[in-house]
C-alpha cells in the first residue's frame, strides 16, 4: 500500500503526461492509484481521457460510462463518451451523449457537437406560462 501522498504525486504526474501528449504513461501511473481507490472519480476521469488519446476505445467508453453511473450529471463525462462512441463510428449512441452534455451545459463546443445551432435557456417563468400554468 501506498501513502495518500503518492497516490497524489502519481495522479498529478498523470495529469502532467497527458498534458504532454503521453497517455499510456498516465495510464500505467494512474492503474496504480485506481488499484487503491478504485472509486475514485478525478483518478478515473482521468484515466479515461488517457484511454482515449492513446485510442483504446472500448477501455474509453468502459471508463466514461464508470463515471457517469457514478454522476449522470456530468456533462464533460456525456461529451468526452460522446466523441469516443464517434471516433468508434457509432454515431447515433454518440449523438444522445453529446445532447445530453449540452442539456446539462451549454458550452458552445457540446452545443455544437449536439448539433444545436445554439441553445438559450428559458427564461424563468416562461416553462409555466407554456404549460398554461
Amino acid at each position: 500500500m501506498t501513502s495518500p501522498e503518492t497516490n497524489l504525486i502519481q495522479f498529478r504526474a498523470a495529469e502532467q503526461l497527458l498534458e504532454a501528449r503521453d497517455p499510456r504513461g498516465a495510464v500505467h501511473l494512474l492503474d496504480s492509484v485506481i488499484e487503491e481507490h478504485p472509486e475514485h472519480r478525478g483518478a478515473r476521469l482521468l484515466r479515461a481521457r488517457a484511454y482515449f488519446l492513446a485510442a483504446r476505445l472500448r477501455s474509453a467508453e468502459q471508463e466514461f460510462k464508470w463515471v457517469l453511473e457514478r454522476e449522470p450529471d456530468n456533462a464533460f463525462a456525456h461529451f468526452a463518451l460522446g466523441r469516443t462512441l464517434q471516433r468508434a463510428s457509432r454515431n447515433d449512441e454518440a449523438r444522445a451523449h453529446f445532447k445530453l452534455a449540452a442539456a446539462l451545459n451549454p458550452r458552445p463546443d457540446f452545443v455544437e457537437a449536439a448539433g444545436f445551432d445554439s441553445f438559450e435557456p428559458p427564461e424563468p417563468g416562461t416553462a409555466d406560462e407554456e404549460l398554461g400554468n
